[in-house]
Protein backbone atom coordinates (compact mmCIF):
# COMPACT_ATOMS: atom_id res chain seq x y z
CA UNK A 1 0.00 0.00 0.00
CA UNK A 2 1.25 3.52 -0.93
CA UNK A 3 0.16 6.77 0.45
CA UNK A 4 -1.44 9.15 -1.46
CA UNK A 5 -0.40 12.45 -1.25
CA UNK A 6 -2.15 14.20 -4.50
CA UNK A 7 -4.94 15.85 -1.91
CA UNK A 8 -2.82 15.89 1.26
CA UNK A 9 -3.91 19.65 1.26
CA UNK A 10 -8.06 18.96 0.83
CA UNK A 11 -10.51 18.64 3.79
CA UNK A 12 -13.79 17.76 3.72
CA UNK A 13 -14.50 19.73 7.01
CA UNK A 14 -14.18 23.59 6.75
CA UNK A 15 -11.14 25.09 8.66
CA UNK A 16 -11.74 28.24 10.42
CA UNK A 17 -9.89 30.75 11.83
CA UNK A 18 -11.15 29.89 15.78
CA UNK A 19 -8.48 29.18 17.73
CA UNK A 20 -8.97 25.45 19.87
CA UNK A 21 -5.55 24.94 21.30
CA UNK A 22 -2.99 27.69 22.38
CA UNK A 23 0.60 26.92 23.74
CA UNK A 24 2.07 30.21 24.51
CA UNK A 25 5.25 30.44 26.35
CA UNK A 26 5.11 27.16 27.76
CA UNK A 27 7.63 26.16 29.88
CA UNK A 28 7.74 22.32 31.20
CA UNK A 29 9.88 19.45 32.96
CA UNK A 30 9.82 16.13 34.58
CA UNK A 31 12.16 16.75 37.20
CA UNK A 32 12.72 19.63 39.37
CA UNK A 33 14.82 22.32 38.14
CA UNK A 34 15.14 20.55 34.61
CA UNK A 35 12.97 22.07 32.02
CA UNK A 36 12.40 19.75 28.72
CA UNK A 37 10.33 23.18 27.09
CA UNK A 38 11.49 26.58 27.16
CA UNK A 39 9.25 28.96 26.62
CA UNK A 40 7.52 26.96 23.47
CA UNK A 41 4.59 28.08 22.08
CA UNK A 42 1.73 26.58 19.05
CA UNK A 43 -1.95 27.21 17.68
CA UNK A 44 -4.37 24.98 16.39
CA UNK A 45 -7.07 26.31 14.82
CA UNK A 46 -10.82 24.54 13.94
CA UNK A 47 -9.85 21.54 11.88
CA UNK A 48 -6.52 22.11 11.35
CA UNK A 49 -4.06 19.24 11.05
CA UNK A 50 -0.78 20.22 13.14
CA UNK A 51 2.37 17.95 12.79
CA UNK A 52 5.42 18.22 15.17
CA UNK A 53 8.50 17.21 14.05
CA UNK A 54 12.10 17.56 15.64
CA UNK A 55 15.15 14.99 16.86
CA UNK A 56 15.05 12.88 19.57
CA UNK A 57 15.41 14.70 23.17
CA UNK A 58 13.90 17.85 21.31
CA UNK A 59 10.95 18.16 23.87
CA UNK A 60 7.75 16.69 21.13
CA UNK A 61 5.93 14.45 23.27
CA UNK A 62 6.71 16.57 26.14
CA UNK A 63 4.45 19.29 24.81
CA UNK A 64 1.94 16.62 23.76
CA UNK A 65 2.55 15.09 27.78
CA UNK A 66 2.28 18.64 29.04
CA UNK A 67 -1.06 19.52 27.29
CA UNK A 68 -2.50 16.68 28.33
CA UNK A 69 -1.76 17.51 32.61
CA UNK A 70 1.23 14.65 32.50
CA UNK A 71 4.19 16.92 32.75
CA UNK A 72 4.47 20.03 35.61
CA UNK A 73 3.75 23.49 33.83
CA UNK A 74 6.24 25.85 35.18
CA UNK A 75 5.69 28.68 33.18
CA UNK A 76 3.69 30.44 30.28
CA UNK A 77 0.01 28.99 29.19
CA UNK A 78 -2.28 26.58 27.55
CA UNK A 79 -5.43 27.16 26.76
CA UNK A 80 -8.43 24.73 24.93
CA UNK A 81 -11.73 26.79 22.98
CA UNK A 82 -10.24 29.91 25.01
CA UNK A 83 -10.18 28.22 28.81
CA UNK A 84 -6.85 27.61 30.52
CA UNK A 85 -6.59 24.12 31.01
CA UNK A 86 -3.22 24.34 32.92
CA UNK A 87 -3.15 21.81 36.05
CA UNK A 88 -6.18 20.17 35.02
CA UNK A 89 -6.31 16.40 35.69
CA UNK A 90 -6.95 13.72 32.81
CA UNK A 91 -10.42 13.29 33.24
CA UNK A 92 -11.26 16.90 33.48
CA UNK A 93 -9.41 17.45 30.51
CA UNK A 94 -11.48 14.54 28.75
CA UNK A 95 -15.00 16.53 29.83
CA UNK A 96 -13.46 19.35 27.71
CA UNK A 97 -13.15 17.87 24.61
CA UNK A 98 -9.35 16.55 24.98
CA UNK A 99 -7.98 13.04 23.89
CA UNK A 100 -4.92 11.80 24.35
CA UNK A 101 -2.92 8.75 22.23
CA UNK A 102 0.47 7.67 23.53
CA UNK A 103 3.04 6.36 22.03
CA UNK A 104 3.26 2.27 23.92
CA UNK A 105 0.86 0.80 26.53
CA UNK A 106 -1.71 2.61 24.79
CA UNK A 107 -4.59 -0.32 25.04
CA UNK A 108 -6.47 -2.81 27.75
CA UNK A 109 -4.62 -5.81 26.01
CA UNK A 110 -6.98 -8.30 28.29
CA UNK A 111 -9.94 -6.52 27.13
CA UNK A 112 -12.12 -7.06 23.97
CA UNK A 113 -12.08 -4.50 21.43
CA UNK A 114 -15.63 -3.61 22.45
CA UNK A 115 -14.30 -3.12 25.90
CA UNK A 116 -11.96 -1.17 25.24
CA UNK A 117 -14.11 1.53 23.04
CA UNK A 118 -16.70 1.25 26.56
CA UNK A 119 -13.48 2.65 28.57
CA UNK A 120 -13.30 5.43 26.37
CA UNK A 121 -16.49 6.65 27.34
CA UNK A 122 -16.85 5.74 31.27
CA UNK A 123 -17.98 9.49 31.59
CA UNK A 124 -20.56 9.50 29.27
CA UNK A 125 -22.07 5.73 28.32
CA UNK A 126 -24.99 6.49 26.97
CA UNK A 127 -23.50 8.02 23.64
CA UNK A 128 -22.47 4.39 22.55
CA UNK A 129 -24.22 3.70 19.99
CA UNK A 130 -23.75 6.64 18.31
CA UNK A 131 -19.70 6.73 18.87
CA UNK A 132 -19.60 3.36 17.64
CA UNK A 133 -20.83 3.80 14.19
CA UNK A 134 -18.48 7.13 14.20
CA UNK A 135 -15.48 5.02 14.93
CA UNK A 136 -16.45 2.30 12.27
CA UNK A 137 -16.85 4.78 9.52
CA UNK A 138 -13.11 4.97 10.07
CA UNK A 139 -11.93 1.71 11.66
CA UNK A 140 -14.79 -0.10 9.59
CA UNK A 141 -12.66 -3.53 10.10
CA UNK A 142 -12.84 -3.17 13.74
CA UNK A 143 -16.93 -3.44 13.97
CA UNK A 144 -16.66 -6.48 12.22
CA UNK A 145 -14.14 -7.77 15.28
CA UNK A 146 -15.67 -6.03 18.56
CA UNK A 147 -15.44 -9.42 20.39
CA UNK A 148 -11.69 -10.10 19.60
CA UNK A 149 -9.32 -9.58 22.39
CA UNK A 150 -6.81 -6.41 22.08
CA UNK A 151 -3.82 -8.43 23.51
CA UNK A 152 -4.01 -10.53 20.38
CA UNK A 153 -4.44 -7.89 17.65
CA UNK A 154 -0.45 -6.30 15.54
CA UNK A 155 0.73 -3.18 16.42
CA UNK A 156 -1.00 -1.51 14.01
CA UNK A 157 -4.23 -2.92 15.11
CA UNK A 158 -3.50 -1.79 18.25
CA UNK A 159 -2.85 1.89 16.99
CA UNK A 160 -6.54 1.81 15.62
CA UNK A 161 -8.24 0.88 18.50
CA UNK A 162 -6.33 2.94 20.76
CA UNK A 163 -7.71 5.82 18.29
CA UNK A 164 -10.68 4.44 18.23
CA UNK A 165 -10.85 4.91 22.26
CA UNK A 166 -9.57 8.36 22.31
CA UNK A 167 -12.61 9.34 20.10
CA UNK A 168 -15.39 7.98 21.55
CA UNK A 169 -15.72 11.20 23.94
CA UNK A 170 -16.07 13.14 20.55
CA UNK A 171 -13.07 15.21 21.37
CA UNK A 172 -13.07 18.97 20.10
CA UNK A 173 -8.78 18.27 19.64
CA UNK A 174 -7.54 14.93 19.29
CA UNK A 175 -3.41 14.69 20.66
CA UNK A 176 -0.83 12.02 18.92
CA UNK A 177 1.88 10.82 20.13
CA UNK A 178 3.91 9.20 17.36
CA UNK A 179 1.12 6.87 15.77
CA UNK A 180 3.41 5.29 13.24
CA UNK A 181 5.94 4.05 15.80
CA UNK A 182 7.24 0.35 15.54
CA UNK A 183 4.50 -0.28 12.51
CA UNK A 184 6.15 -2.12 9.05
CA UNK A 185 6.24 0.58 6.11
CA UNK A 186 2.45 -0.62 5.61
CA UNK A 187 0.82 -0.48 8.28
CA UNK A 188 2.82 3.41 8.53
CA UNK A 189 1.52 4.46 5.53
CA UNK A 190 -2.42 3.15 6.79
CA UNK A 191 -1.79 4.83 9.95
CA UNK A 192 -0.86 8.05 8.06
CA UNK A 193 -4.30 7.88 5.72
CA UNK A 194 -6.33 6.70 9.21
CA UNK A 195 -4.81 9.90 11.24
CA UNK A 196 -5.93 12.11 7.80
CA UNK A 197 -8.70 10.35 7.42
CA UNK A 198 -9.89 11.44 11.97
CA UNK A 199 -8.93 15.18 10.62
CA UNK A 200 -11.12 14.96 7.66
CA UNK A 201 -14.10 14.03 9.86
CA UNK A 202 -13.95 17.30 12.14
CA UNK A 203 -11.39 16.65 14.49
CA UNK A 204 -8.98 18.77 15.13
CA UNK A 205 -5.19 16.90 15.43
CA UNK A 206 -1.63 17.17 16.80
CA UNK A 207 0.17 15.33 15.86
CA UNK A 208 4.16 14.21 16.99
CA UNK A 209 6.02 12.35 14.64
CA UNK A 210 9.55 11.17 14.05
CA UNK A 211 9.00 10.18 9.96
CA UNK A 212 8.98 14.00 9.53
CA UNK A 213 8.47 13.54 5.65
CA UNK A 214 5.45 11.55 5.86
CA UNK A 215 4.13 14.24 8.79
CA UNK A 216 4.99 16.99 6.96
CA UNK A 217 3.02 15.90 3.91
CA UNK A 218 -0.09 15.48 5.42
CA UNK A 219 -0.21 18.46 7.88
CA UNK A 220 -1.65 21.46 7.13
CA UNK A 221 0.84 23.06 9.38
CA UNK A 222 4.18 21.91 11.01
CA UNK A 223 6.03 23.16 13.91
CA UNK A 224 10.07 21.78 14.31
CA UNK A 225 11.21 21.65 17.81
CA UNK A 226 14.41 21.65 19.01
CA UNK A 227 15.71 22.06 22.59
CA UNK A 228 12.55 22.50 23.11
CA UNK A 229 11.89 25.60 21.81
CA UNK A 230 9.75 25.79 18.62
CA UNK A 231 12.25 26.75 15.81
CA UNK A 232 10.34 26.39 12.48
CA UNK A 233 6.80 27.17 11.55
CA UNK A 234 4.80 27.29 8.65
CA UNK A 235 2.77 25.14 6.43
CA UNK A 236 3.47 21.34 5.64
CA UNK A 237 4.94 22.39 1.90
CA UNK A 238 6.31 24.53 3.01
CA UNK A 239 9.01 23.23 5.39
CA UNK A 240 9.40 20.62 3.15
CA UNK A 241 11.08 23.00 0.92
CA UNK A 242 12.86 25.07 3.06
CA UNK A 243 16.57 24.77 2.73
CA UNK A 244 17.29 25.21 6.72
CA UNK A 245 14.64 22.34 7.51
CA UNK A 246 15.72 20.22 4.57
CA UNK A 247 19.43 21.07 5.80
CA UNK A 248 18.92 20.72 9.57
CA UNK A 249 16.52 18.40 10.24
CA UNK A 250 15.27 16.22 6.86
CA UNK A 251 18.23 14.84 6.13
CA UNK A 252 18.27 12.57 8.87
CA UNK A 253 14.74 12.32 10.02
CA UNK A 254 12.23 10.49 8.08
CA UNK A 255 14.58 9.67 5.28
CA UNK A 256 12.58 6.68 4.32
CA UNK A 257 9.76 8.91 3.36
CA UNK A 258 12.15 10.38 0.62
Amino acid sequence: MTLDMSHAGERSVAKTDAVVVEVTDLVAGYLPGVNILNSTNLIARQGELIGIIGPNGAGKSTLLKAIFGLVKVRGGEITVNGESIVGLKADKLVQRGVAFVPQTNNVFPSLSIEENLQMGLYQNPKIYSERLEFVTGIFAELGKRLKQRAGSLSGGERQMVAMSRALMMNPSVLLLDEPSAGLSPVRQDDAFIRVSDINKAGVTTIMVEQNARRCLQICDRGYVLDQGRDAYEGSGRDLLNDPKVIGLYLGTLGADGV
